[in-house]
């Protein structure tokens, strides 16, 4: 099972790693967490330089596909070319989208009449193509979630092991990552995010 992490030039190092190492924290065969990109090599905002894993028609093909954030999302969304490699599709996979990463499944119309979640930098742009932007952390609509805030990467995270491979496996995650002294507070948060959402698609299966 492959989790592709899109991660573009001038990308936010906590959006994408954040949930790189989350996701990393299961240990079952087959699973496999990659930093797909354009190119071989992007660099981030803070010029920290990551070398890709796997390319973007990888991360069509892919399982889940966590879209990431940065500077240069704009720039993304205006690049035809390079939109019309994301063919993603929600009804083969789950799809993530972490802080202006939501602007990119706008463009792609994977957002059409549900609201989402983005960080209040992008806010504006989500909602000129035509999103309700909410003001919370987390939101799925059946195999479509989105998250806002550097630190909400932590619930895509999880949802997407939820969805997955199980609560129970969320949770360990989610544990292993949080705070000593807060642990128990961290998983409490999580699942009080992501839990009705899991309950939502259950319904819709």
């Amino acid at each position: 099972m492959h989790v592709a992490i899109l991660t573009f030039e001038g990308f936010n190092e906590l959006d994408s790693l954040i949930a790189l190492g989350i996701l990393n924290r299961v240990k079952k065969p087959n699973w496999r967490v990659s930093i797909a990109s354009p190119t071989s090599h992007v660099r981030s905002m803070n010029g920290v330089t990551l070398q890709a894993q796997a390319t973007l028609a990888d991360a069509v093909h892919a399982d889940a596909v966590l879209v990431g954030s940065g500077m240069q999302t704009r720039h993304v969304v205006a690049d035809p070319a390079l939109m019309a490699q994301l063919q993603l599709d929600p009804t083969r996979q789950l799809l993530g989208a972490q802080c202006s990463g939501a602007l990119i499944l706008a463009k792609l119309g994977l957002l059409n009449d549900v609201p989402a979640c983005t960080d209040l930098t992008t806010k504006p742009w989500v909602q000129e193509a035509g999103v309700q932007v909410l003001n919370q952390p987390f939101v799925a609509h059946g195999n479509v979630a989105t998250a806002g805030g550097c630190m909400a990467s932590q619930y895509l995270a999880a949802w997407m092991i939820a969805r997955l491979h199980g609560v129970d496996e969320a949770i360990s995650a989610t544990h292993y990552v949080a705070p000593v002294g807060e642990k128990d507070e961290y998983v409490a948060r999580m699942l009080k995010n992501i839990e009705p959402y899991l309950q939502t698609a259950s319904v819709a299966a």
